[in-house]
C-alpha cells in the first residue's frame, strides 16, 4: 500500500498514508484540471474504462439513457435508480464525448485513467507493529490503570478527548452503527468481533455490493488501514488489547479499495454511500480521498461527473439519516486558500503538475456539502504537521498523531495512534485517517445520547461539544524561523481546528 497516498496518503493513516465545499461551480481556465482541453478518457491508455453517467432519477429517463449507452458501445454494470447514476464500462475512446451529447444525460465521465485490465487510505508513514509479547503484556507491565484495557496506557488519544472517562458513563448504543468505508475490516479480530455488524457490511469494489460472507475483509494483511480505523471507533472494552472511542456501538465494513493498488475509485464509493443508507447505517467514516485525482475540478467533464455522482450518493445517504465524516488530508494544504499545487494526480497512471483552486477543485468526499471535515492533532492539542486545514472548510479536529513534534509520556513514547491490525495484531499509525474515526466515535456517542438527532443535528452537536484552543501564536514546528502553516480565524472557529477538538466526555453528559 502506498502510505503517502492514503490520508492515504496521510489522511488514511500517517503509518503512513493513502489516498479528500460545498461549491460546485465552474472554474476559470486558469484552474483547469488538465494542462489542455483533453479529457481523462482521451489521456488514458487504450482499453476498457469505467464511467459514471448521471441523469434524472426516473425510470423513463434512465431507460432512454441505457439505450444511448449501448449505442455508444457501453455496457451498463449497475444502475442506482434512486439517484440517477449509472456505472458503465466502455472501450470506446470517444464514449464520454458521445454520451455527454445525449439530451437526458446531465453529466458523464471516466472514473479512472488506467484501463480496467491494468488496474487510496490516508495514513502517513509505515505502520509500527507491536510484537505478540507486547500485545499480550499484563496491565502492570504496561502501566495500565486497573480496569482499563491491557494496552490502553499507550492510548494517549483516548485520554486527550476524555473517551476513557466517557466509557464509564455511556460506552455507546448497540443501536448505532458506524460504517468504515475503507480497505476492509478484519472482523475476526478479538477486539472487533463483539461489535461487528456483518448485516451492514459489503464489498463495493467495482460499483456493485457483494454481501457474501467475508467479502468485506481486507485482501491481505497489508490492507490494514480499515481494521485500524474500525478499532479506533469501536474496539470493545473486553480485557483484550485496546479500546475504541465508542466501545459499545456497532461497526461495519464497506470495502472500496481495489486489490493490489488500494485505489478508491468513485463507483465503489457511490456504491458504499447508497449501501450504507439502505442498510440503516447512522454514521460513515471516510479516511481516504477518491482516486485518481487528489482534487476533482469542475471544468474537466470527467472530474465534474465524478463530483456529481459521489455527491448524489452522499446526499441520498444524508436524506436517509446518515452522517458522513471524512479526513481533511495529509498534505498540509490550505483547503480554504487561493491555490494549491497538485503534483500527484492522476495517481493511477502518470501524474501531471497542475495548480488548482480549492474552492472549485474538490477533495472528495471531504469537501462535499454536509460532510464533516476532520483535521488532525497530536498529544499537545496542536495541529499535526501533515494535516491539511482551512478556514470555513475544517469542521472539527481530533487526535491523529504526530510522531515528529508531539511525543506523549506513555510507555512506548509513540506519538502515533495505537489500534487494531489484521490477524489479531495491534499497531501505531498516524494521519487524518486516524483523526476522522475519533470524531466518528464521538458522533456515535452523541447519536447514542440523542437518538432523535439526524445528520444536521448531529453535526451541530458535534461542533457544540468541541473544545477550541484557538490559533497558535506561532506554528513553526521545525524551528527554522518559517511558519509551516497559517491559521485563520478566532477562538470560536478557525482553519486549524474548525469549531474545536472533539470531546467524548462532553458528548455523553
Amino acid at each position: 500500500m502506498s502510505h503517502l497516498r492514503s490520508r492515504r496518503r496521510l489522511a488514511l493513516a500517517v503509518p503512513v498514508v493513502l489516498s479528500l465545499t460545498a461549491s460546485l461551480g465552474f472554474l476559470p481556465a486558469a484552474a483547469s484540471a488538465a494542462p489542455a482541453a483533453e479529457t481523462t478518457a482521451q489521456r488514458a491508455a487504450q482499453g476498457t474504462l469505467t464511467y459514471v453517467v448521471n441523469t434524472r432519477a426516473d425510470r423513463g429517463t434512465i431507460a432512454a439513457v441505457k439505450k444511448a449507452v449501448a449505442a455508444a458501445d457501453g455496457t451498463v454494470v449497475t444502475t442506482y435508480d434512486k439517484i440517477g447514476v449509472l456505472v458503465v464500462h466502455s472501450a470506446n475512446p470517444d464514449f464520454g464525448t458521445q454520451i455527454r451529447k445525449v439530451r437526458a444525460v446531465q453529466s458523464a465521465g471516466a472514473t479512472r485513467t488506467a484501463p480496467l485490465a491494468a488496474a487510496g487510505t490516508t495514513d502517513v508513514g509505515g505502520a509500527d507493529y507491536l510484537t505478540a509479547a507486547e500485545a499480550t503484556r499484563t496491565e502492570a507491565a504496561s502501566g495500565a490503570v486497573p480496569g482499563s484495557e491491557p494496552l490502553e496506557a499507550d492510548q494517549w488519544d483516548l485520554r486527550a478527548i476524555g473517551a476513557d472517562r466517557a466509557a464509564r458513563i455511556n460506552p455507546g448504543s448497540k443501536k448505532v452503527t458506524v460504517a468504515v468505508i475503507d480497505t476492509g475490516v478484519d472482523d475476526t479480530h478479538p477486539d472487533l468481533a463483539p461489535n461487528f455488524s456483518a448485516a451492514q457490511s459489503a464489498n463495493c469494489v467495482g460499483g456493485v455490493a457483494d454481501t457474501s460472507e467475508g467479502a468485506w475483509r481486507p485482501y491481505t494483511t497489508d490492507d490494514y488501514h480499515g481494521t485500524h480505523v474500525a478499532g479506533e471507533i469501536a474496539a470493545a472494552r473486553n480485557g483484550i488489547g485496546v479500546a475504541g472511542v465508542a466501545p459499545g456501538v456497532k461497526v461495519s465494513s464497506i470495502k472500496v479499495s481495489e486489490p493490489d493498488t488500494s485505489l478508491f475509485y468513485p463507483e465503489a464509493v457511490v456504491c458504499a454511500f447508497v449501501f450504507a443508507a439502505d442498510h440503516g447505517v447512522e454514521i460513515t467514516n471516510n479516511s481516504y480521498y477518491i482516486d485518481p485525482w487528489l482534487y476533482n475540478c469542475m471544468d474537466d467533464p470527467d472530474q465534474k461527473a465524478v463530483v456529481d455522482a459521489v455527491n448524489r450518493a452522499q446526499l441520498y445517504a444524508q436524506g436517509k439519516g446518515t452522517l458522513h465524516l471524512a479526513s481533511a488530508g495529509n498534505s498540509n494544504h490550505d483547503l480554504g486558500g487561493d491555490a494549491i499545487v497538485d503534483t500527484t494526480s492522476p495517481n493511477d497512471t502518470t501524474p501531471v503538475e497542475r495548480t488548482v483552486d480549492p474552492s472549485e477543485c474538490l477533495d472528495l468526499p471531504t469537501q462535499l456539502p454536509g460532510v464533516v471535515t476532520v483535521s488532525a492533532t497530536g498529544v499537545d492539542d496542536v495541529k499535526s504537521y501533515y494535516s491539511s486545514y482551512g478556514h470555513k472548510v475544517v469542521d472539527v479536529a481530533a487526535p491523529g498523531g504526530d510522531r515528529l513534534y508531539q511525543i506523549p509520556d506513555t510507555p512506548s513514547k509513540n506519538g502515533r495512534i495505537l489500534s487494531t491490525m489484521p490477524n489479531d495484531q495491534y499497531g501505531f499509525l498516524q494521519g487524518t485517517s486516524m483523526a476522522a474515526p475519533h470524531a466518528s466515535g464521538v458522533a456515535a456517542l452523541l447519536k447514542s445520547t440523542h437518538p432523535w438527532a439526524g445528520p444536521a443535528q448531529l453535526q451541530v452537536l458535534l461542533k457544540a461539544q468541541a473544545n477550541n484552543p484557538g490559533c497558535p501564536e506561532s506554528y513553526d514546528q521545525n524551528g527554522d524561523g518559517t511558519q509551516d502553516a497559517v491559521c485563520e480565524g478566532g477562538t470560536r472557529v478557525n482553519g486549524f481546528y474548525g469549531f474545536g477538538i472533539v470531546d467524548a466526555l462532553r458528548a455523553v453528559k
